[in-house]
């Protein structure tokens, strides 16, 4: 459920709501900070964690009414939580990129691995998990 109401990014700066971010330092901090920046908007976090998991489990145990966190979380946190898409979330994609080393030591499996993982099946467990892909 949603019983604060929040409906998009300039909910983070409302003081009356508790509100969970991302330490700057780590990567979901990053984005957070890029995508607050981009909107041109301060955030009123009451508090800051080290990671994206972290943040949804304050949501989950109802410490905080909202975080700010990846998409992949929130959807593997099923009913447990409720995800908000925001148009400026665009502007903090994490890329994860695949290769193969010149020199693996075996090279035949690191390109198998890399065709495996950008297969149509693979393709599909990932936009499922709510990875964005290319």
């Amino acid at each position: 459920g949603n019983p604060a109401g929040v409906s998009g990014l300039a909910d983070f700066t409302d003081a009356a709501l508790t509100l969970a971010l991302c330490a700057e330092e780590v990567p979901c901090g990053a984005a957070s900070a890029t995508v607050f920046e981009v909107a041109g908007l301060t955030p009123q976090p009451d508090t800051l964690e080290q990671d994206a998991r972290a943040v949804l489990t304050k949501v989950e145990l109802g410490e905080v009414d909202a975080a700010l966190g990846y998409r992949t979380d929130v959807l593997a946190g099923g009913d447990r939580v409720e995800g908000i898409d925001f148009p400026e979330s665009a502007e903090a994609v994490n890329d994860y990129p695949i290769a193969a080393l010149a020199e693996a030591p075996n090279p035949g499996a690191a390109a198998a691995w890399v065709e495996f993982v950008q297969s149509g099946p693979s393709r599909a467990v990932l936009a499922e998990a709510g990875f964005q892909l290319p």
